[in-house]
């Protein structure tokens, strides 16, 4: 029985991954009670005492907790802490070569961004196949449910009383600032920071990517070359290609909405290329992210407890 605690578990990954969690019979759950959450010392001791620790913390609370864990527990982390950190793994198995034999050989693995996933998947093999340059400057778009915003942004939406603003998309990261930038160029290889552009809309959960090609960008091939990447590369049981939209001229971002699974289409024309990636931002774009990396941490199948 593989021993489990989550370091966070009220937030909203961490209260997504308890629920998973509790439903397993092949996980014995480390829980603290109230008056113990936020004791260091009780923190320390349910780490120590695990298997495997989920951290659902902010930044500087991961980097302490895992100061104090021993280096036999597998620690896996949804902050943005360790995402670049050479001395971690980068947890999204499939846009590496041998990549579920380093989450599984690891006993430190950096769960991916949200936004980051989404941008990553869909360029990551096009820098490693060559069709495009490590130089070329790219956009992204990126809208998300409200959920990825956490428990504030959560009531914000939900009340009844809420400020008429958030009727309508709100785009934010003007200053092009955001948070998984580093990682959305170092994972991929690329030499520059894209123009993110990520916007939050009026719906709980679900996600959609888009990064938008001139194939005057592309260094050889075409639309064609970039879909045979990803259908040979993208074959599930969690990431798949998928060759055309049945939405009537629409893909909406909530399509597959409290799904853990990813999507990739490869939209538009041969002179204006559309790559998109659409999952769930609480599925694949955290704590679905983080159970595939579990599993795969200790042996189980990789999609046990998984909503595909």
């Amino acid at each position: 029985m593989t021993k489990v605690f989550i370091d966070g578990s009220q937030g909203t990954t961490g209260l997504r991954i308890f629920d998973r969690l509790s439903l397993r019979e092949d996980i014995e759950l480390i829980t603290l009670k109230e008056s113990e959450r936020k004791d260091l010392s009780c923190r320390i001791k349910a780490i120590n005492s695990s298997d495997i620790t989920f951290l659902c913390l902010p930044d500087e609370a991961a980097i302490e907790a895992v100061s104090h864990a021993d280096e036999k527990v597998k620690i896996l982390d949804t902050s943005t802490a360790h995402r670049t950190n050479e001395q971690w793994i980068y947890g999204f198995p499939e846009v590496f070569e041998n990549g579920l034999e380093k989450v599984k050989g690891s006993n430190r693995v950096a769960v991916p961004g949200c936004h980051a996933s989404g941008y990553i998947a869909l360029i990551k093999p096009l820098i490693d196949n060559g069709i495009l340059s490590k130089d070329t400057l790219l956009t992204c778009h990126s809208v998300t449910g409200y959920s990825g915003g956490g428990k504030k942004m959560i009531a914000e939406y939900e009340n009844p009383e809420r400020d008429f603003l958030l009727d309508a998309p709100r785009q934010y990261g003007l200053t092009q600032q955001h948070k998984h930038l580093k990682e959305m160029r170092i994972i991929t290889g690329t030499e520059n920071l894209p123009i993110f552009c990520p916007i939050v809309s009026d719906f709980y959960s679900g996600m959609c990517v888009t990064v938008p090609l001139f194939k005057a960008q592309l260094k050889k091939g075409g639309i064609e070359d970039i879909k045979s990447i990803y259908k040979n590369k993208y074959q599930g049981p969690i990431v798949n290609f998928v060759d055309q939209t049945n939405e009537g001229g629409f893909i909406s971002a909530n399509g597959i909405k409290g799904k853990d699974s990813m999507q990739i289409f490869v939209l538009g024309n041969e002179d204006r290329i559309l790559l998109i990636a659409r999952y769930d931002n609480l599925g694949k774009g955290a704590s679905g992210a983080a159970l595939q990396c579990m599993n795969i941490m200790m042996g189980a199948d990789i999609t046990t407890g998984l909503d595909l």
